[in-house]
């Protein structure tokens, strides 16, 4: 028996109305979807290590196979994921965020940054809290000491990207597919919210999950 898990994105929660359209969708072919909550009761203090830690934490204790369901920044989490836990049989991504410290810290500016640094605190606009919340600083240098070139296993991966991506532009899953030709990429005429275009996102995780249900 496999278990499905989703990890929002960045500033997001399990509460996103893509979350809820997928637990909708799923509990309608009856399966359970965990969606996990990664703010933990503390986003100040978010890191992609605490991410991983959280999730694997979820994960059946029977050793029974587990599919991720993954949004930006919860997608890295879930490559890393994949890479480091076995029980990880396959993965879904949706807009992934991959190389997003090269996306994010240009737009940010290297005056700002080293603001960050310096005060430790950084003011982030919280979507799912709707509201600014401070960010810790070591969310960026935890982030530094992963390298994606790390993530090297034959694990069955389905991504899913709006060509009119403005948060991960959609080059950063066409060169990720590249190095992983065993990686299957679905380009959507979309942004990054891929709001408009759930239920194609549907229609592909229910072709890729069909046959092992």
């Amino acid at each position: 028996m496999t278990t499905y898990i989703y990890l929002h994105g960045f500033a997001s929660s399990p509460r996103s109305n893509k979350a809820q359209y997928l637990r909708d969708r799923f509990t309608e072919i009856g399966i359970n979807l965990k969606i996990i909550d990664l703010n933990a009761g503390d986003f100040s203090h978010l890191t992609l290590t605490r991410q991983i830690e959280q999730t694997r934490s979820a994960f059946p204790p029977d050793n029974s196979s587990v599919t991720i369901i993954g949004s930006s920044f919860g997608g890295l989490t879930a490559a890393w994921l994949g890479e480091k836990y076995s029980q990880v049989q396959r993965l879904i991504l949706l807009a992934p965020a991959f190389g997003f410290l090269s996306h994010w810290l240009p737009k940010l500016g290297e005056v700002q940054v080293q603001q960050w640094q310096k005060s430790g605190y950084l003011s982030v606009y919280h979507y799912g809290e709707k509201r600014e919340l401070p960010l810790h600083y070591q969310f960026i240098a935890d982030a530094q000491q992963y390298n994606e070139s790390h993530l090297k296993r034959l694990l069955p991966t389905l991504i899913l990207h709006g060509q009119n991506d403005e948060v991960i532009p959609i080059e950063a899953s066409r060169n990720y597919i590249n190095q992983h030709p065993w990686t299957k990429l679905i380009e959507l005429e979309s942004d990054h919210a891929l709001a408009d275009v759930m239920p194609k996102i549907w229609q592909a995780i229910y072709a890729e999950i069909l046959p092992s249900n």
